[in-house]
């Protein structure tokens, strides 16, 4: 009897082994691949609806993520904000025997780090990035957000409402973009406290500021503005400025827009001065403007040095 039963049993057996063997060698098969090919698999989270999808000079969108030179790791820490992913890990190659010591420079250039986040939506722009370096060649990035969603809500709906407000179907992109400029800054003051304490109860840092509390700084100036241009279809980057070597200028930002088959400045924040005798003033010196036209406004009796910034970075805007 028992006899019987082993042999019934044996082929069971045997059936339940080849069956579980068949399911297990695709991922077998990989695990092995990847650990001789020394390419572990990358994985894609879903893209952010705010992901810009036009390129620029210095920075480009890839859907490579093995990078092979200084080019390929800022394209890829690009695409890692523009995307909007909050976490992403990538491989070095054995080919490219320098790489993790580029992935360390590369993340701790903070300078460099805003000028790259300067050209991605102001939803997805980050407030800090954390890079985790793993000697075996995996490399962690990890984003942390200006916005969060209950902001973006809140900027949205603001946005829509005043789109309706103050945009109307017979106005050529000019006219529209010069609308919300003169918007933005009639309904803004400048948060002074924040500029000289770093401090304010106001959100003024982030388009809350402008569009919702009435206070900015240059930044939130910039991405309301930014905001706005993306609703219009309007290819568009943020402009930080590098200050020159001995200089106590503290940074400015602004916005440049690509119009008529050119690439303009436009900086509200120096639109809307602020006066010292309190009134309110609007102004439209540096509204749409080339960039020798910007270099001619911040000439005369008064030099404006917050407007430089590096050619090499923002190509569009070259003389």
């Amino acid at each position: 009897m028992l006899m019987k039963i082993t042999k019934i049993l044996i082929p069971v057996f045997c059936i339940i082994w080849l069956v579980i063997l068949f399911l297990s060698i695709e991922p077998i098969t990989d695990f092995f691949v990847r650990q001789i090919e020394n390419e572990p698999k990358i994985t894609l989270e879903p893209i952010s609806e705010y992901a810009k999808k036009e390129d620029f000079l210095f920075v480009s969108r890839t859907d490579v993520f093995t990078p092979y030179s200084m080019h390929d790791l800022r394209n890829i820490f690009y695409t890692i904000v523009n995307n909007g992913w909050k976490e992403f890990t990538f491989y070095c190659p054995k080919e490219y025997t320098n790489c993790l010591n580029d992935v360390r420079e590369f993340s701790q250039d903070q300078d460099l780090l805003t000028h790259l986040n300067n050209f991605v939506h102001p939803y997805n722009g980050f407030s800090s990035v954390n890079t985790l370096i793993s000697e075996s060649g995996e490399i962690t990035v990890h984003v942390d957000s200006f916005y969060e969603e209950q902001d973006i809500l809140k900027i949205n709906q603001k946005i829509d409402e005043i789109y309706k407000e103050i945009i109307t179907n017979d106005m050529d992109t000019e006219t529209k973009i010069l609308t919300i400029h003169d918007y933005i800054i009639n309904h803004t003051k400048y948060d002074v406290e924040r500029n000289n304490d770093g401090d304010s109860p106001y959100h003024s840092y982030i388009a809350v500021g402008p569009l919702i509390e009435g206070y900015a700084t240059c930044n939130g100036y910039t991405d309301a503005m930014a905001l706005f241009l993306e609703k219009l279809n309007i290819p568009n980057f943020k402009v930080a400025m590098t200050p020159e070597e001995g200089s106590t200028d503290s940074g400015h930002v602004w916005n440049a827009v690509y119009l008529d088959g050119k690439w303009l400045h436009l900086d509200l924040t120096w639109d809307d001065p602020v006066s010292t005798d309190g009134k309110d003033y609007l102004q439209h010196k540096y509204f749409l403007v080339t960039t020798p036209q910007l270099r001619k406004a911040d000439s005369g009796e008064v030099v404006v040095t917050e407007h430089n910034y590096k050619t090499n970075i923002y190509l569009e805007l070259k003389d």
